[in-house]
Protein backbone atom coordinates (compact mmCIF):
# COMPACT_ATOMS: atom_id res chain seq x y z
CA UNK A 1 0.00 0.00 0.00
CA UNK A 2 1.16 3.44 -0.89
CA UNK A 3 0.88 6.06 1.75
CA UNK A 4 2.04 9.55 1.59
CA UNK A 5 2.21 11.72 4.40
CA UNK A 6 1.59 15.86 4.01
CA UNK A 7 3.13 17.42 6.82
CA UNK A 8 1.93 21.27 7.31
CA UNK A 9 4.31 23.79 8.04
CA UNK A 10 3.48 26.93 6.25
CA UNK A 11 2.55 29.06 9.18
CA UNK A 12 4.81 31.77 10.80
CA UNK A 13 3.18 30.89 14.07
CA UNK A 14 2.17 34.44 14.47
CA UNK A 15 0.03 33.43 17.61
CA UNK A 16 3.12 32.08 19.22
CA UNK A 17 5.55 35.49 18.75
CA UNK A 18 8.87 34.98 18.77
CA UNK A 19 11.83 35.77 15.81
CA UNK A 20 11.62 32.48 14.62
CA UNK A 21 8.79 30.34 13.50
CA UNK A 22 7.61 28.31 16.15
CA UNK A 23 8.59 24.90 13.95
CA UNK A 24 12.23 25.85 14.02
CA UNK A 25 12.14 26.38 17.84
CA UNK A 26 13.36 23.70 20.04
CA UNK A 27 11.54 21.54 21.84
CA UNK A 28 14.13 18.44 23.83
CA UNK A 29 17.04 20.16 21.89
CA UNK A 30 15.40 19.11 18.55
CA UNK A 31 13.56 21.37 16.53
CA UNK A 32 9.67 20.70 16.44
CA UNK A 33 9.72 20.71 12.86
CA UNK A 34 12.41 17.98 12.75
CA UNK A 35 10.89 15.98 15.13
CA UNK A 36 7.18 15.74 13.54
CA UNK A 37 9.03 14.80 10.35
CA UNK A 38 11.09 12.26 11.52
CA UNK A 39 7.94 10.48 13.48
CA UNK A 40 7.17 10.19 9.58
CA UNK A 41 10.83 9.08 7.96
CA UNK A 42 10.72 6.66 10.74
CA UNK A 43 7.38 4.90 10.15
CA UNK A 44 7.33 1.55 7.95
CA UNK A 45 4.31 2.12 6.46
CA UNK A 46 4.48 5.68 5.44
CA UNK A 47 6.39 5.59 1.63
CA UNK A 48 6.76 9.37 0.92
CA UNK A 49 6.25 12.92 2.39
CA UNK A 50 5.33 16.31 1.16
CA UNK A 51 6.08 19.23 3.04
CA UNK A 52 5.04 22.42 2.85
CA UNK A 53 6.87 25.33 4.78
CA UNK A 54 6.88 29.08 4.47
CA UNK A 55 8.68 30.46 0.59
CA UNK A 56 12.26 31.45 2.35
CA UNK A 57 12.06 28.26 3.93
CA UNK A 58 11.33 26.19 1.18
CA UNK A 59 13.66 27.82 -0.85
CA UNK A 60 16.60 26.76 1.35
CA UNK A 61 14.89 23.65 3.59
CA UNK A 62 17.05 22.34 6.93
CA UNK A 63 19.52 19.80 6.36
CA UNK A 64 17.13 17.15 8.22
CA UNK A 65 15.13 17.28 5.16
CA UNK A 66 17.46 17.34 2.55
CA UNK A 67 18.61 13.77 1.97
CA UNK A 68 16.56 11.95 3.59
CA UNK A 69 15.78 8.16 3.45
CA UNK A 70 12.50 8.53 2.11
CA UNK A 71 11.40 10.68 -0.70
CA UNK A 72 10.56 14.23 0.87
CA UNK A 73 9.32 17.11 -1.87
CA UNK A 74 9.25 20.60 -0.27
CA UNK A 75 6.73 22.71 -1.27
CA UNK A 76 5.71 26.80 -0.73
CA UNK A 77 3.09 26.78 1.81
CA UNK A 78 0.23 29.07 1.64
CA UNK A 79 -1.59 32.05 3.34
CA UNK A 80 -3.96 29.47 5.47
CA UNK A 81 -3.16 25.95 6.37
CA UNK A 82 -5.79 24.99 3.72
CA UNK A 83 -3.87 26.39 0.90
CA UNK A 84 -0.65 24.51 2.31
CA UNK A 85 -2.29 21.30 1.76
CA UNK A 86 -3.96 22.31 -1.46
CA UNK A 87 -0.34 23.19 -2.99
CA UNK A 88 1.18 20.00 -0.95
CA UNK A 89 -1.37 17.22 -2.43
CA UNK A 90 -0.93 18.66 -5.91
CA UNK A 91 2.62 17.04 -5.18
CA UNK A 92 1.33 13.78 -3.82
CA UNK A 93 1.87 10.84 -6.64
CA UNK A 94 -1.48 9.22 -8.27
CA UNK A 95 -0.43 6.06 -7.03
CA UNK A 96 -1.12 6.91 -3.60
CA UNK A 97 -3.56 4.68 -1.94
CA UNK A 98 -3.85 6.70 1.57
CA UNK A 99 -3.25 10.51 2.36
CA UNK A 100 -2.04 11.18 5.59
CA UNK A 101 -2.47 14.41 6.71
CA UNK A 102 -0.68 16.25 10.15
CA UNK A 103 0.04 19.79 11.76
CA UNK A 104 3.76 19.95 12.47
CA UNK A 105 3.01 21.86 15.54
CA UNK A 106 1.91 18.39 16.96
CA UNK A 107 6.15 17.00 16.94
CA UNK A 108 5.30 14.09 19.62
CA UNK A 109 2.53 11.98 17.09
CA UNK A 110 3.19 8.28 18.04
CA UNK A 111 4.07 5.79 15.49
CA UNK A 112 0.65 3.69 17.33
CA UNK A 113 -1.55 6.94 16.66
CA UNK A 114 -0.25 7.17 13.45
CA UNK A 115 -1.08 3.84 12.19
CA UNK A 116 -4.12 3.39 13.77
CA UNK A 117 -5.56 6.44 11.81
CA UNK A 118 -3.98 4.89 8.61
CA UNK A 119 -6.39 1.59 9.49
CA UNK A 120 -9.41 3.55 10.43
CA UNK A 121 -8.99 5.46 6.93
CA UNK A 122 -8.64 1.97 4.96
CA UNK A 123 -11.81 0.91 6.39
CA UNK A 124 -13.61 3.72 5.88
CA UNK A 125 -12.58 6.48 3.78
CA UNK A 126 -11.44 8.78 6.03
CA UNK A 127 -10.41 8.82 10.03
CA UNK A 128 -8.85 11.75 11.92
CA UNK A 129 -7.39 11.38 15.62
CA UNK A 130 -9.61 12.92 18.44
CA UNK A 131 -10.31 12.85 22.37
CA UNK A 132 -13.02 12.31 24.04
CA UNK A 133 -14.27 15.89 25.98
CA UNK A 134 -13.47 14.75 29.52
CA UNK A 135 -15.18 18.32 31.33
CA UNK A 136 -18.88 19.22 30.77
CA UNK A 137 -18.99 21.82 27.68
CA UNK A 138 -21.10 24.67 28.03
CA UNK A 139 -22.35 26.68 24.79
CA UNK A 140 -22.20 31.06 25.49
CA UNK A 141 -24.01 33.96 23.75
CA UNK A 142 -21.59 36.43 22.70
CA UNK A 143 -21.74 38.44 26.23
CA UNK A 144 -20.33 34.85 27.54
CA UNK A 145 -23.42 34.08 28.92
CA UNK A 146 -24.32 30.27 29.13
CA UNK A 147 -26.91 29.27 26.36
CA UNK A 148 -27.03 25.49 26.98
CA UNK A 149 -25.13 22.61 27.90
CA UNK A 150 -23.12 19.98 25.08
CA UNK A 151 -23.28 16.45 26.18
CA UNK A 152 -19.94 15.39 26.94
CA UNK A 153 -20.10 12.01 24.80
CA UNK A 154 -20.81 13.96 21.78
CA UNK A 155 -17.78 16.17 21.90
CA UNK A 156 -14.46 15.60 20.96
CA UNK A 157 -11.30 17.64 20.22
CA UNK A 158 -9.33 17.17 16.96
CA UNK A 159 -6.19 16.37 16.89
CA UNK A 160 -3.73 14.95 13.52
CA UNK A 161 -2.65 12.77 11.48
CA UNK A 162 -5.93 12.90 9.52
CA UNK A 163 -6.06 10.44 6.70
CA UNK A 164 -7.36 9.61 3.46
CA UNK A 165 -8.20 7.96 0.47
CA UNK A 166 -6.84 9.46 -2.28
CA UNK A 167 -10.07 10.20 -4.24
CA UNK A 168 -11.52 11.69 -1.38
CA UNK A 169 -9.07 14.23 0.20
CA UNK A 170 -9.27 14.98 -3.50
CA UNK A 171 -12.88 15.66 -4.26
CA UNK A 172 -13.11 17.94 -0.57
CA UNK A 173 -10.10 19.74 -1.54
CA UNK A 174 -11.70 20.68 -5.30
CA UNK A 175 -15.20 20.98 -3.68
CA UNK A 176 -13.25 23.72 -0.81
CA UNK A 177 -11.71 26.40 -3.26
CA UNK A 178 -13.25 29.79 -2.02
CA UNK A 179 -14.23 28.05 1.76
CA UNK A 180 -12.44 28.35 4.87
CA UNK A 181 -11.95 25.39 7.16
CA UNK A 182 -9.21 24.87 10.15
CA UNK A 183 -9.03 20.72 8.79
CA UNK A 184 -9.52 18.25 6.25
CA UNK A 185 -12.07 16.39 7.70
CA UNK A 186 -14.49 19.27 7.74
CA UNK A 187 -14.24 19.58 4.33
CA UNK A 188 -15.21 15.77 3.59
CA UNK A 189 -17.84 16.06 5.76
CA UNK A 190 -19.21 19.10 3.90
CA UNK A 191 -19.62 16.55 1.06
CA UNK A 192 -21.88 13.98 3.48
CA UNK A 193 -19.10 11.69 3.68
CA UNK A 194 -18.63 9.40 7.13
CA UNK A 195 -15.79 10.15 9.28
CA UNK A 196 -13.94 8.16 11.59
CA UNK A 197 -13.06 9.05 14.92
CA UNK A 198 -9.90 7.28 15.96
CA UNK A 199 -8.57 7.66 19.57
CA UNK A 200 -6.64 10.59 20.09
CA UNK A 201 -3.26 10.81 22.72
CA UNK A 202 -3.25 13.73 25.45
CA UNK A 203 0.62 13.60 24.29
CA UNK A 204 0.08 15.18 21.07
CA UNK A 205 0.02 18.15 22.22
CA UNK A 206 -0.37 21.02 19.31
CA UNK A 207 2.32 24.23 20.15
CA UNK A 208 0.34 26.97 19.24
CA UNK A 209 1.61 29.01 22.49
CA UNK A 210 5.07 28.92 24.65
CA UNK A 211 2.72 27.80 27.29
CA UNK A 212 2.59 24.67 24.96
CA UNK A 213 6.30 24.11 24.58
CA UNK A 214 6.84 24.22 28.00
CA UNK A 215 4.17 21.48 28.67
CA UNK A 216 5.92 19.63 26.02
CA UNK A 217 9.16 20.11 27.04
CA UNK A 218 7.78 18.80 30.73
CA UNK A 219 6.44 15.46 29.08
CA UNK A 220 9.97 15.04 27.53
CA UNK A 221 11.44 15.52 31.38
CA UNK A 222 12.31 12.76 33.33
CA UNK A 223 9.28 12.50 36.22
CA UNK A 224 10.74 14.37 39.03
CA UNK A 225 14.94 14.10 40.63
CA UNK A 226 14.17 10.67 41.36
CA UNK A 227 13.59 9.40 37.55
CA UNK A 228 14.95 5.69 37.22
CA UNK A 229 18.33 5.80 34.88
CA UNK A 230 19.31 2.59 33.56
CA UNK A 231 22.28 1.63 30.94
CA UNK A 232 22.50 -1.22 28.62
CA UNK A 233 25.04 -2.62 26.67
CA UNK A 234 24.84 -4.33 23.03
CA UNK A 235 27.29 -6.38 20.77
CA UNK A 236 27.17 -7.69 17.07
CA UNK A 237 29.57 -9.23 14.50
CA UNK A 238 29.85 -10.06 11.33
CA UNK A 239 31.46 -11.74 8.65
CA UNK A 240 32.67 -9.82 5.72
CA UNK A 241 31.43 -11.57 2.10
CA UNK A 242 31.85 -10.45 -1.05
CA UNK A 243 28.16 -9.55 -3.12
CA UNK A 244 26.42 -7.90 -0.17
CA UNK A 245 26.47 -4.07 0.17
CA UNK A 246 28.34 -2.88 3.39
CA UNK A 247 25.52 -0.78 5.69
CA UNK A 248 26.74 0.78 9.12
CA UNK A 249 24.36 2.87 10.55
CA UNK A 250 21.65 3.46 8.03
CA UNK A 251 25.19 4.42 5.52
CA UNK A 252 26.16 2.06 2.41
CA UNK A 253 29.85 2.73 2.69
CA UNK A 254 31.59 1.68 -0.64
CA UNK A 255 33.60 -1.45 -0.15
CA UNK A 256 34.58 -4.52 -1.79
CA UNK A 257 32.70 -6.64 0.57
CA UNK A 258 29.48 -6.89 2.69
CA UNK A 259 28.07 -7.56 5.97
CA UNK A 260 26.19 -11.79 6.31
CA UNK A 261 23.00 -11.49 7.60
CA UNK A 262 19.42 -12.18 7.12
CA UNK A 263 18.57 -8.38 7.12
CA UNK A 264 20.87 -5.57 5.89
CA UNK A 265 23.12 -6.98 8.55
CA UNK A 266 23.81 -3.30 10.04
CA UNK A 267 26.16 -3.88 12.88
CA UNK A 268 26.11 -0.36 14.15
CA UNK A 269 22.31 -0.97 14.27
CA UNK A 270 21.98 -4.38 15.59
CA UNK A 271 24.16 -3.13 18.79
CA UNK A 272 22.58 -0.19 20.01
CA UNK A 273 19.15 -1.93 19.41
CA UNK A 274 20.69 -4.23 22.01
CA UNK A 275 21.51 -1.61 23.99
CA UNK A 276 18.56 0.25 24.36
CA UNK A 277 16.47 -3.22 24.69
CA UNK A 278 18.89 -4.71 27.59
CA UNK A 279 18.31 -0.98 29.35
CA UNK A 280 14.55 -1.64 29.61
CA UNK A 281 14.66 -5.71 30.45
CA UNK A 282 12.85 -6.18 26.98
CA UNK A 283 15.64 -8.97 25.84
CA UNK A 284 17.02 -9.15 22.23
CA UNK A 285 17.21 -7.90 18.56
CA UNK A 286 16.74 -11.66 18.02
CA UNK A 287 13.72 -12.22 20.04
CA UNK A 288 12.00 -8.93 18.79
CA UNK A 289 13.07 -9.98 14.72
CA UNK A 290 14.03 -13.35 14.60
CA UNK A 291 16.36 -14.23 11.69
CA UNK A 292 13.53 -17.27 11.27
CA UNK A 293 10.93 -14.72 10.16
CA UNK A 294 10.89 -13.94 6.41
CA UNK A 295 9.20 -10.64 7.52
CA UNK A 296 13.09 -9.41 8.47
CA UNK A 297 14.83 -10.88 5.47
CA UNK A 298 17.02 -8.44 4.24
CA UNK A 299 15.02 -5.33 6.01
CA UNK A 300 16.65 -1.63 6.75
CA UNK A 301 17.65 -2.39 10.14
CA UNK A 302 17.12 1.75 10.73
CA UNK A 303 13.55 0.34 10.78
CA UNK A 304 14.18 -2.16 13.70
CA UNK A 305 15.89 0.16 15.63
CA UNK A 306 12.94 2.65 15.71
CA UNK A 307 11.02 -0.38 16.36
CA UNK A 308 12.65 -1.01 19.60
CA UNK A 309 12.55 2.83 20.26
CA UNK A 310 9.19 1.98 20.33
CA UNK A 311 9.16 -0.59 22.71
CA UNK A 312 11.48 1.50 25.04
CA UNK A 313 8.79 4.27 25.27
CA UNK A 314 6.05 1.82 25.93
CA UNK A 315 7.96 0.61 29.38
CA UNK A 316 8.25 4.14 30.05
CA UNK A 317 11.67 5.07 29.38
CA UNK A 318 13.00 7.21 26.48
CA UNK A 319 16.67 6.95 25.19
CA UNK A 320 19.11 9.74 26.67
CA UNK A 321 22.10 8.69 24.67
CA UNK A 322 24.29 6.30 22.97
CA UNK A 323 28.09 5.52 22.54
CA UNK A 324 29.28 3.44 19.62
CA UNK A 325 32.20 1.68 18.93
CA UNK A 326 32.70 -0.04 15.37
CA UNK A 327 36.11 -2.45 15.04
CA UNK A 328 37.35 -2.52 11.37
CA UNK A 329 40.32 -2.84 9.66
CA UNK A 330 38.91 -1.53 6.77
CA UNK A 331 37.38 0.95 5.78
CA UNK A 332 37.88 3.85 7.69
CA UNK A 333 34.85 4.62 9.93
CA UNK A 334 35.74 8.54 10.28
CA UNK A 335 34.51 9.73 6.98
CA UNK A 336 30.98 8.27 7.68
CA UNK A 337 30.99 8.87 11.17
CA UNK A 338 28.45 12.08 11.26
CA UNK A 339 25.92 10.38 8.71
CA UNK A 340 25.56 7.25 11.33
CA UNK A 341 24.78 9.95 14.07
CA UNK A 342 22.44 11.51 12.29
CA UNK A 343 20.51 8.15 10.94
CA UNK A 344 20.63 7.00 14.87
CA UNK A 345 19.43 10.00 15.91
CA UNK A 346 16.48 9.95 13.70
CA UNK A 347 15.36 6.61 14.64
CA UNK A 348 15.93 6.77 18.26
CA UNK A 349 14.55 10.40 18.51
CA UNK A 350 16.94 12.30 20.16
CA UNK A 351 19.37 15.04 19.31
CA UNK A 352 22.38 13.98 17.27
CA UNK A 353 24.72 15.52 20.09
CA UNK A 354 23.48 12.37 22.07
CA UNK A 355 24.79 9.62 19.77
CA UNK A 356 28.51 9.15 19.43
CA UNK A 357 29.94 6.46 16.74
CA UNK A 358 33.99 6.23 16.98
CA UNK A 359 36.01 4.03 14.55
CA UNK A 360 38.79 1.47 16.54
CA UNK A 361 41.37 -1.13 14.38
CA UNK A 362 41.82 -4.55 16.36
CA UNK A 363 45.39 -4.24 15.57
CA UNK A 364 45.64 -7.24 12.84
CA UNK A 365 44.37 -9.34 16.08
CA UNK A 366 41.50 -11.61 15.21
CA UNK A 367 38.90 -11.99 12.81
CA UNK A 368 38.16 -8.30 13.03
CA UNK A 369 42.20 -7.49 12.57
CA UNK A 370 42.73 -9.90 9.48
CA UNK A 371 39.63 -7.81 7.86
CA UNK A 372 37.23 -11.24 8.02
CA UNK A 373 34.41 -9.32 10.17
CA UNK A 374 33.32 -6.36 11.36
CA UNK A 375 32.50 -5.86 15.16
CA UNK A 376 30.24 -3.45 17.10
CA UNK A 377 30.32 -2.52 20.70
CA UNK A 378 27.15 0.42 22.09
CA UNK A 379 26.36 1.28 25.51
CA UNK A 380 22.86 3.32 25.72
CA UNK A 381 21.57 5.31 28.59
CA UNK A 382 17.83 5.65 29.06
CA UNK A 383 15.51 7.12 31.67
CA UNK A 384 12.40 6.88 32.68
CA UNK A 385 9.69 9.55 31.64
Amino acid sequence: MHVTAIIAAGGRGVRFGGALPKQLLALGGIPVLQRSVDAFLRHERITDIVLALPADLAAAPPSYVRGTAKLLTVVDGGERRQDSVARAFARVPPSADIVVVHDAARPLVSSDLISRTIDAAVQHGAAIAALQATDTVKRADGRRMIVGTIPRAEVFLAQTPQAFHLSVLREALSAATGSDATDEAAIVERLGRPVMLVDGDARNVKITAPDDLAFAEGLLRPSGAGAVIRIGNGYDLHRLVPGRRLVLGGVTIPFAKGLAGHSDADAVCHAVTDAILGAVGAGDIGRHFPDTDAAWKDADSLTLLAHASDIVRSKGFAVGNVDVVVIAERPKMSPHADAMRANLARALQISVDHVSVKGKTNEGVGATGTGEAIAVHAVALVRGI
